[in-house]
This record gives C-alpha cells, sequence and structure tokens, in this order.
C-alpha cells in the first residue's frame, strides 16, 4: 500500500475551460479554488510526455468534501486532441457521480445549462443499502455525469 495516499483531485480536459467550470459552479455549486492556472515550460513538457504543452484552468471545490475534500481540475490544454463521445461501458474513468435530492429536477437543471439527457431515471432495491433512483447524463462537453438519489439508507 502506498504510504499517505489520499484522492485529491479528478481533471476534466475542456474545450473551454472557463465555460465548463461555470456549469459545474451553477449546477452543482463547486466552488473556485483560486488561483487559476496558466501552465507552460521545461518541467511540463517531460511530465505530461507532450511537446510544447501549455495548460489553462483551475480547481473546483466538490460539494459535500469540506474544505480539505477533492476538486474537479478543469484545463484546456493550447493544443487539444479530439474524440468520440464516451459510452458508459467504455473501459477506463467513466462519470463523475453527484448524489442530488430530486433527480428529475437535478436533470431538468443540468439540460437548462447545457447539459443533455443519456439515460433514463431508473430505481431500484439495493439490499442492504436502500431505495436508488439514478440517471445518467453529460455535461456540455459531453463528459457523462451521474445523478443519484438515495431514499433510505447512506448515499
Amino acid at each position: 500500500m502506498i504510504s499517505g495516499a489520499r484522492c485529491v483531485h479528478t481533471n476534466l480536459i475542456a474545450r473551454d475551460w472557463r465555460e465548463l467550470a461555470r456549469f459545474y459552479v451553477e449546477v452543482f455549486g463547486c466552488e473556485p479554488v483560486p488561483p487559476e492556472r496558466d501552465a507552460e515550460g521545461p518541467w511540463l513538457d517531460p511530465a505530461t510526455g507532450l511537446e510544447g504543452a501549455r495548460l489553462q484552468g483551475m480547481h473546483l471545490r466538490l460539494p459535500g468534501g469540506g474544505p480539505d475534500g477533492p476538486t474537479l481540475e478543469i484545463y484546456t490544454y493550447g493544443e487539444t486532441g479530439a474524440r468520440p463521445l464516451s459510452m458508459l461501458n467504455d473501459t477506463g474513468y467513466c462519470h463523475v457521480a453527484f448524489s442530488v435530492e430530486d433527480v428529475s429536477e437535478a436533470v431538468r437543471e443540468l439540460v437548462e445549462h447545457g447539459g443533455m439527457v443519456l439515460g433514463e431515471i431508473a430505481s431500484t432495491t439495493v439490499i442492504g443499502v436502500g431505495d436508488l433512483e439514478v440517471t445518467y447524463v453529460r455535461d456540455p462537453e459531453g463528459n457523462i455525469i451521474e445523478l443519484q438519489a438515495w431514499r433510505t439508507g447512506p448515499a
């Protein structure tokens, strides 16, 4: 086991980091953690394995984690590659999940802010945990988000 390991952030690479950060602040109540980042130079190329790398962006404190909780790091590289939209069954990192009070209302607000519906709202009972209402949506850049509400038991 790696001594002292703890989650500090998850990164999203955006076409427009300012617009994507605004979405997460307005929809989920994430809080900006200054300063904004603008990084390039001889240390970044070897760290990223990219030639001439430059990144700009910021960290957003995720709701519910407290002042020392993990952040969502949203960056735009000076030169950004493109890939097709990921699907829920693709390998690798898939989605970020948010617990909400009302899944239907959360979907409505997300769509109002430029997000997209991916799946339908579904319900199930997880034995020993509780009743779950859940769906998957996309942020304005196509990244997958899980919205979940537990009716009984923990989230």
